[in-house]
């Protein structure tokens, strides 16, 4: 079964419904509102909240099995210049988009290195590799989860669990309009496509990732960014 955090909308929603389309049984975490579907295990918490992973797990296992795919999609945005980033700014984007994300990373690895065979993959972003003023918490975050990634890669790939990460570009849904129209136009255009991606397209790439077919595909980075990130 996959579990995917922060599955109530954009991204983690697109990547739950494609997980259910490849026959996966599918429960998702989230913090304030249900996802839409009725065809998903839902599970309220924040994934800064270590009781609360432990209970998600205790209750996705006991109502679907043990977890096969983790999609560790769950992250926030509070953009400042650096100058003006306040303590809490900085730490609840660390703690919710890298510590969050290897808290359950770290949990689901048990059980899959029992079954040796396993799924992670961590929902990233190009601006963890190119940087972004404005975003040097969530840059450093996302960063992070690449580190990450390929540390536990050399950790559990022994018993069959591949790690990686999915870096997207600038995606058409609710957390980037957040940023407004204006500068929306302006990541556009530096894009190479000309174009957003749609959630789907990279559910598409975390689903690749999360099938048998990429067995031997651990610790990489793949972007889904129309050319902005350019191999960085």
């Amino acid at each position: 079964m996959a579990l995917v955090t922060g599955g109530s909308r954009g991204i983690g929603l697109a990547c739950a419904r494609l997980l259910a389309d490849s026959g996966h049984s599918v429960a998702v975490t989230y913090r304030e509102t249900k996802p839409p579907e009725e065809g998903f295990l839902a599970v309220q918490a924040d994934v800064r909240d270590a009781a609360a992973c432990e209970a998600v797990f205790s209750e996705v296992e006991r109502e679907l099995g043990p977890v096969g795919v983790l999609v560790a999609n769950a992250g926030i945005t509070r953009d400042s210049l650096v100058l003006r980033m306040g303590e809490d700014a900085w730490a609840d984007v660390l703690d919710t988009d890298l510590t969050g994300a290897w808290r359950y990373a770290k949990r689901a690895a048990a059980s899959m290195v029992r079954a040796r065979y396993g799924r992670i993959v961590f929902v990233g972003s190009v601006v963890g590799l190119s940087g972004a003023a404005g975003q040097a918490n969530y840059a450093a975050a996302k960063a992070g989860l690449v580190g990450l990634s390929r540390a536990l890669a050399r950790e559990l790939a022994s018993r069959q669990v591949t790690v990686n990460v999915v870096a997207p570009g600038a995606v058409d849904t609710e957390l980037l309009a957040q940023v407004g129209q204006k500068r929306v136009a302006e990541i556009v255009a530096s894009v190479p496509m000309g174009r957003m991606a749609g959630a789907e397209e990279v559910a598409g790439a975390v689903a690749f990732l999360a099938s048998p077919q990429a067995g031997y595909i651990t610790g990489t980075v793949l972007g889904v960014d129309g050319g902005l990130g350019m191999g960085h």
